[in-house]
């Protein structure tokens, strides 16, 4: 075997012969090291990244990390800086080196402040901090939801949009839109009708499927069923007790009322003296007719 080799002024990489004959590296490790080794300080690209632009498949590549990771080439740190952020950051090194090595400026994130009490205690908590959990947020604000249904109302989205590759959601997306599946399951809808309005007459091209699944959620979402109107009851009949006939009261009906009522009693005193002015003045009548001979009419 011949090795041709040429003479560089720039532009080119100087690697110890052990990296590139570490027979513990797959070809595939060894040439992702050298590559990596060529970018200059402070170059930025990940795996992702490396795996589209590179024959290799994204399974091959992160495979290549491993490795390097495993024999001392590549490390990724996690470290918290001193404005209490924290970043990763990623060492290539030409020779094996094993972990602990920390980047400029940075600090390695310690234990909280041990509590008072004894020794080995948990970190003490500040109890005028407002909790940074979701649950107990609402809890002390007072509103607490519940945390079953929302849970419930995800996964019956994830497994209707399931059969629609463009429609995935993740996990915070979903749980983000389970306040607009449970009124569909308090009105009595199912997997079904979500489905129908969900996944009919989809467009062609899905920008964003969180969006387009909050905006029919909201628009679809089928008015409440209106309460059963009350039908009124048909009054019940009775028998009168004296001839049968049906009444709408119990005891007897108005004509057998009439008949047994007692006949009025003798004439007031207004009455007699009614009828006995009618009688004067009938009898007045008739005595001024006798006198005066009979009537003869007006221009006869």
């Amino acid at each position: 075997m011949h090795i041709h080799r040429s003479r560089h002024t720039r532009g080119f990489t100087v690697l110890p012969n052990e990296v590139l004959q570490d027979r513990r590296l797959s070809y595939t490790a060894r040439g992702l090291l050298a590559d990596l080794l060529s970018r200059p300080d402070g170059w930025r690209e990940d795996g992702r990244k490396m795996a589209d632009t590179s024959p290799q498949g994204r399974l091959a590549v992160a495979k290549a990390l491993r490795e390097l990771t495993a024999f001392g080439y590549y490390l990724v740190e996690r470290v918290r800086h001193a404005d209490g952020t924290f970043s990763s950051q990623v060492h290539v090194f030409d020779v094996p080196r094993g972990a602990g090595v920390t980047a400029p400026g940075a600090v390695n994130p310690g234990p909280g402040p041990v509590a008072a009490d004894g020794a080995g205690g948990h970190p003490v908590k500040t109890p005028e901090k407002v909790p940074t959990l979701p649950r107990q947020r609402a809890r002390a604000a007072g509103r607490e939801t519940s945390y079953a249904t929302m849970g419930e109302a995800a996964a019956l989205l994830h497994r209707v949009t399931a059969p629609e590759p463009r429609l995935r959601l993740g996990t915070a997306e979903a749980a983000a839109l389970a306040p607009l599946v449970t009124p569909w399951l308090e009105r009595g809808h199912g997997p079904r009708e979500l489905a129908n309005a969900l996944l009919g007459g989809l467009p062609g091209r899905i920008h964003s499927a969180s969006a387009l699944l909050r905006d029919r959620l909201t628009r679809k979402l089928p008015p409440a069923a209106e309460p059963p109107a009350v039908t009124p009851t048909a009054p019940r009949w009775h028998e009168c007790t004296e001839c049968g006939r049906p009444t709408a009261h119990k005891g007897t009906c108005r004509r057998c009322e009439n008949l047994n009522t007692p006949p009025p009693d003798a004439p007031s005193q207004h009455a007699t003296a009614a009828a006995r002015g009618r009688a004067l003045v009938r009898a007045y009548l008739e005595s001024d007719a006798l006198e005066s001979g009979p009537l003869v009419p007006v221009g006869a």
